[in-house]
């Protein structure tokens, strides 16, 4: 190759003494034969990226190309990228590649993959794309009917491995489906399209090569880019025909379909980090699975839903999600709550399975909790995996059921959690059957409380012919509050989320007076990456605040009560640090109400109480887990210009959610074995050591010391006795205060010099 390549820089020389590009155009229009070849060869270097005439003009005149000088010309183009137009010259070098012979055409191919990746990133008009993939298909063939033209460029490991199980000369039906799904060049196919597919899909073999593409789709191609190295799925080359093959699969209405589509979107969607983004190939698998007929598939859609950040993809989702709900003559709620899968399980939330002499059983415990359990040959029950059993394929079908099942128990965490701004109310029958009694659902739904008959009542108190709702403390009294948190309590009841010590934000006299917007969390200073983070986890949609066009300022948004309303919260960079946004500034809230396709601005006071409390609630979260005011070690190392807000905040008024914290704290302290040292303040829980005494605010977790209020910073592990039960536990607070009241009770057993150093050290100057 390299002889190759310098004959044809040796013959072209003259090009690189001539500096007039006229000049160069004269000469070439009366070069012939290898001369002019290898004039195209040289104009194919980097250093003449912008002779994009020349080099055409050099190609439109070239005949007998050679193996050989094909593969020196795209070597050498493989350095350069490609820009708008370049296809007209580049469709001049691939036709007389395609034509070569078998053994010339293998010569090119492997010289090709950077040409491709060219075509694919650079800037080559996207409707000229098409025509070069046939092109480079026809490079890739191994005879001149072994493949069709245009599908399964063998440049990435998907393509490579459905290529090896083809072989060099497949069945002429398989060829025939592969061409027909490589034909698939839109989102949704069309029904001429699915009815050919159909008809395909019967050749013997063409079952097991959806079924192995479907299962190549795990494997990862790594794509070297100036940034770094990057995983990629399929190529841009390949991209119709993979999703030709995600179609497919839903049309052979194969049992696994809604599986497999459902690992597929994450990794085409980025999700895992250093995966490359390929929205085409997500969007098909979550239009499929949106046109699947197994009820499994709306269950997957929704999980998708808290699983994926893209926009459009949520979109997407969301509109399959409606259709399948119209089908169906039911609301997308009513849809979703009766697709979720039992996974296998009985009634109890068991599966047993016999594997060799050993009994399986994998149970859901609770709301959070999926354990495997096995039982020996002679009734004995033990919970690591036998010796015996550890490299069984049984045992790891069913740890994959595992996996399956906690998903669904995440998702319905946060399916029921959003039935809050939804007030759903169920006639018993349905609340029964697809709440109380489901294997998995039942499980989240033990732990809550539930109104019926006009109050709170626990699932098992539920009587038939009640209409029941989600309980929740905005729609109850202060008493029956209490007596809910006081049960929670004494019951040991650990809610899959908080519920009974759930914060209620009711609309302030300041609220009714800004009547558009509210500025309760407004002007704190958070963490911006760590509040991007926070947002993304809780289902916000946003954009991450950096020094380009518009990225001073933005406003995260989520919908609320089933896509009736829209909340956002406004928030601007604060502080810069090595070019990135350190720190933001929070702003005012707003709301907005549904109108058509979109939403209209809608006065506060029209907002249903508890879309503003929920609403409200996150801002209040994201504030008190993301202000600089939670870090103990912010004073230390923060700008000037923060320190007022940092003293003020860390130790100021609390708020609601340090409120519902002081309420917990009022019931757990009696229980604890320090109650005799502790002190429940307004805003501080007081502790009495050893040396002096301390007082921990409620809110930011910070300590101070008497009798000056010196500031102790203490950050101690986040292990607590797990013989003190928690009723909640959402952001770690409520555990970080009491392990320092703990830890400072017993101040006089403290080796750590830099904490002694701070209370010995303080207590002399106070002295």
């Amino acid at each position: 190759m390299a002889a190759a390549i310098e004959a044809a820089l040796a013959e072209a020389a003259w090009i690189t003494r001539t500096a007039d590009r006229r000049r160069v155009a004269s000469r070439l229009s009366q070069e012939r034969g290898f001369a002019r070849r290898a004039a195209a060869v040289c104009l194919a270097q980097p250093a003449f990226d912008g002779h994009a005439k020349e080099l055409r003009l050099a190609l439109s005149g070239c005949d007998g190309w050679t193996a050989p000088e094909l593969a020196a010309f795209f070597t050498v183009l493989g350095e350069r990228g490609l820009c708008f137009r370049d296809e007209e010259w580049l469709v001049l070098a691939l036709e007389p590649a395609a034509g070569l012979d078998d053994k010339g055409r293998a010569t090119v191919g492997e010289h090709l993959r950077p040409v491709i990746d060219a075509v694919c990133e650079g800037g080559i008009d996207a409707g000229a794309r098409p025509r070069l993939y046939r092109l480079i298909g026809r490079v890739f063939r191994t005879g001149p009917e072994a493949m069709p033209l245009a599908a399964l460029v063998p440049v990435d490991e998907w393509a490579v491995a459905l290529r090896d199980r083809l072989g060099d000369a497949p069945p002429e039906g398989l060829v025939r489906l592969v061409h027909h799904l490589a034909e698939l060049d839109k989102p949704r196919p069309t029904q001429r399209w699915r009815v050919r597919c159909r008809e395909l899909l019967r050749a013997d073999g063409a079952g097991d090569l959806v079924h192995a593409a479907m299962r190549a789709f795990g494997e990862d191609t790594e794509l070297q880019r100036h940034w770094g190295t990057v995983r990629s799925i399929v190529s841009d080359v390949n991209a119709d025909v993979a999703r030709g093959f995600v179609w497919a699969v839903v049309l052979l209405e194969a049992d696994d379909a809604v599986a497999a589509l459902s690992e597929l979107v994450p990794r085409a969607a980025g999700v895992p980090r250093g995966m490359r983004e390929d929205l085409k190939l997500a969007g098909a698998a979550i239009n499929a699975l949106g046109d699947c007929a197994d009820p499994a598939a709306v269950g997957a859609l929704w999980r998708l839903r808290g699983l994926i950040r893209h926009r459009a993809l949520r979109k997407q989702i969301d509109i399959a999600l409606d259709a399948a709900a119209r089908r169906s003559g039911i609301t997308p709620g009513q849809l979703l709550e009766r697709s979720i899968p039992d996974h296998g399980l009985a009634a109890d939330g068991t599966l047993t399975r016999a594997i060799g002499d050993w009994t399986a059983v994998l149970s859901v415990g609770d709301a959070m909790t999926v354990r495997l359990g096995f039982r020996s040959p002679d009734g004995a029950t033990v919970r690591t995996v036998p010796a015996a059993l550890k490299d069984s394929d049984d045992l790891a079908a069913l740890k994959a059921v595992r996996k399956e099942i906690r998903q669904t128990l995440s998702a319905e965490r946060a399916r029921l959690e959003s039935l809050f701004t939804a007030d759903r109310a169920w006639p018993y029958e349905e609340w029964a059957r697809h709440y109380r009694d489901h294997p998995i659902t039942g499980a989240v739904t033990r732990g809550l409380i539930w109104r019926s008959g006009g109050h709170g009542v626990l699932p098992e108190e539920v009587g038939p012919g009640s209409e029941v709702r989600l309980w929740h403390p905005a729609r109850a009294s202060l008493e029956e509050i209490a007596a809910w948190r006081g049960t929670v309590t004494a019951r040991r009841l650990r809610q899959p989320f908080k519920q009974a010590y759930r914060e209620v934000y009711l609309l302030t006299p300041a609220e009714e007076q800004t009547r558009v917007h509210s500025d309760r969390f407004a002007a704190h200073i958070v963490d911006h990456p760590r509040l991007y983070a926070l947002l993304r986890q809780r289902q916000w949609r946003t954009t991450w605040l950096g020094a380009f066009y518009d990225g001073h300022a933005t406003e995260a948004k989520k919908e609320l009560a089933e896509g009736v309303w829209q909340v956002g919260f406004r928030y601007e960079s604060a502080h810069v640090e090595g070019g990135e946004v350190a720190l933001a500034a929070t702003g005012p809230i707003r709301f907005a109400r549904r109108q058509g396709r979109g939403f209209a601005q809608a006065e506060l006071a029209e907002v249903p109480p508890l879309v503003f409390s929920e609403a409200m609630r996150d801002a209040d979260l994201f504030v008190a887990l993301t202000s600089i005011a939670a870090d103990p070690d912010w004073q230390d190392r923060g700008e000037d210009d923060h320190r007022t807000y940092w003293r003020h905040t860390s130790t100021g008024p609390l708020p609601p959610s340090a409120e519902v914290r002081h309420d917990a704290l009022a019931r757990l302290i009696p229980r604890t074995s320090i109650a005799d040292r502790l002190t429940l303040a307004d805003r501080f829980l007081v502790v009495q050591g050893d040396l002096r005494m301390y007082k921990i605010h409620l809110g930011s977790a910070n300590v101070l010391m008497d009798p000056d209020d010196a500031y102790l910073c203490l950050v101690p592990a986040r292990k607590r006795d797990s013989r003190l039960f928690l009723p909640f536990e959402e952001d770690g607070q409520l555990s970080l205060i009491l392990s320092k009241a703990f830890l400072l009770a017993a101040d006089s057993k403290i080796t750590d010099e830099h904490i002694l150093r701070q209370i010995e050290g303080t207590h002399r100057n106070a002295e």
